[in-house]
């Protein structure tokens, strides 16, 4: 059963999965706000390009790695982007970083998901939105956190999966931020680490 996390609420992903993860997924899903036409006809919704980025860092804080539109995978090949959607077009989700926690380098004591609206959009533009977490052994939804707040934020700070005595937990993080990439929200992400 999924966990629909409040902003800062922390979870043991074992306990919630109901035994070890070793393989999980990040799915990031948003829809464009439609437009009133004129007297309620013809709405239409503007193309927003938000972007799924995953920072791993080390246990002095220091970024050691990135997977992003730019680069789809870890230099370790432990994480993978699924590939840049430019429209949150279609329904599930929209982008997806996907995380063989077993091979992530011991040297990596926490992994950030943030997203970014490229294109410049405040998230007032985008409709539900979210991220959530899934068991890639089995499909099923471990746990979801709502981005739908609407504001005059770009960016935001999704969620951080760390190390805690020997096993990963999962820290809904909600953070709202400006940026088109992840490289903007930085000294933002150090607070949280």
């Amino acid at each position: 059963m999924s966990v629909n996390l409040t902003k800062g609420q922390k979870i043991s992903l074992d306990k919630e999965a109901g035994s070890a993860l070793t393989h999980v997924s990040m799915g990031l899903g948003w829809d464009a706000v439609k437009s009133k036409g004129f007297l309620g006809f013809g709405g239409k919704s503007a193309d927003i390009d938000l972007d799924a980025s995953c920072l791993l860092f080390d246990d002095a804080n220091k970024p050691v790695d990135v997977v992003w539109f730019r680069q789809l995978k870890s230099r370790d090949g432990s994480v993978m982007h699924s590939g840049d959607n430019r429209t949150g077009a279609g329904d599930g989700d929209d982008e997806q970083i996907s995380v063989s926690l077993n091979q992530v380098p011991a040297n990596v004591k926490s992994i950030v998901f943030t997203v970014n609206s490229f294109t410049g959009q405040s998230f007032a533009q985008v409709q539900n939105a979210y991220c959530r977490l899934i068991n890639a052994n089995n499909g099923k939804e471990v746990a979801r956190f709502d981005l739908s707040v609407q504001g005059s934020h770009s960016a935001q700070i999704m969620a951080k999966l760390y190390r805690h005595n020997g096993e990963w937990k999962m820290h809904a993080i909600g953070e709202n931020g400006t940026g088109r990439t992840f490289e903007e929200l930085l000294p933002q992400i150090a607070q949280h680490l």
